[in-house]
């Protein structure tokens, strides 16, 4: 299979559909060995931000000498876009291989698949062959019945800002639609989340309490704006300075996002310093 037959047949996938849902992805990863649970995951959802604030997490864990996968939806300019290691975007070759492999698996199944689905499996296994310490994992839609959520565990859950998005699947209200993004948090593991609105931040923080999930809640009465131009912008985050190249008050926001889920994970061990947090949050562009 080259590149042009893996994307025309990403293609063809995406045209047969199929109902939201873990089953068909759950079969699909079954017939590839189960390779994401070799993985270690930052799980994000949210409405707005998912973007930014998976990139600026990334290059966090880059400067930290983690090996990082960030899987993303969708792209910008470029298919390979969507999977990537220490921000290299998968090979042309290598992303044939593997939508070839698992094409193999994936036409044996009864059930349609969707676009994502086989995306997602192409990512796992990519990762998983190349043994990342930890990827910064984006929901596609939702979250509860994301494909991204076949996910035994993580090591944190980020719930970034929650809006109105894709009514007809994730329900009317911010109060809905907040709930399902919520369910990607498992049990007893940290969550960190955007204070948004009221409405939507009360579901999430009740639904993390029910499953025993400690939860962290930015605080944006922390963050201190410095300067801003066309380069980018600097600002305080209790107390200390970072400069992003994201432009927008709301890039703030979801940087406080990002350095409130970087104190979660050295609370778990991983060795993040303040220099690297920094020098990945001024190498981060979107």
């Amino acid at each position: 299979m080259t590149y042009e037959q893996a994307l025309a047949y990403i293609s063809t996938v995406s045209s047969r559909g199929g109902k939201p849902g873990l089953e068909r992805i759950r079969t699909l990863m079954n017939g590839l060995g189960n390779v994401q649970n070799k993985l270690k995951f930052v799980h994000l959802a949210g409405t707005n931000g998912k973007g930014s604030t998976s990139c600026m997490l990334s290059n966090i864990l880059v400067q930290a000498g983690y090996k990082t996968g960030l899987f993303v939806s969708p792209f910008i300019i470029r298919f390979n876009e969507r999977m990537q290691i220490n921000g290299q975007h998968i090979p042309d070759e290598k992303l044939a291989e593997i939508v070839e492999r698992v094409s193999k698996v994936a036409d044996t199944m009864e059930a349609p698949l969707t676009e994502f689905e086989l995306i997602t499996a192409t990512a796992f296994v990519w990762f998983a062959e190349e043994q990342c310490d930890i990827v910064v994992l984006e929901t596609g839609l939702g979250g509860r019945l994301d494909a991204t959520n076949l996910i035994e565990t993580h090591e944190c859950a980020v719930i970034t800002n929650i809006g109105i998005d894709h009514t007809d699947y994730l329900g009317n209200t911010l109060a809905e639609i907040a709930y399902e993004k919520a369910c990607i948090m498992k049990g007893n593991r940290p969550v960190v989340a955007y204070a948004s609105d009221r409405e939507a931040l009360d579901v999430i923080v009740s639904y993390a309490v029910s499953h025993n999930n400690p939860i962290s809640v930015t605080n944006f009465d922390a963050i201190e704006p410095v300067s801003a131009d066309l380069r980018g912008q600097s600002f305080r985050y209790e107390g200390k300075e970072y400069t992003i190249r994201l432009l927008g008050a709301h890039q703030q926001r979801n940087a406080a996002l990002v350095l409130e889920t970087v104190k979660v994970l050295q609370q778990l061990g991983w060795n993040i310093t303040d220099e690297c947090v920094v020098a990945g949050m001024a190498a981060a562009q979107w």
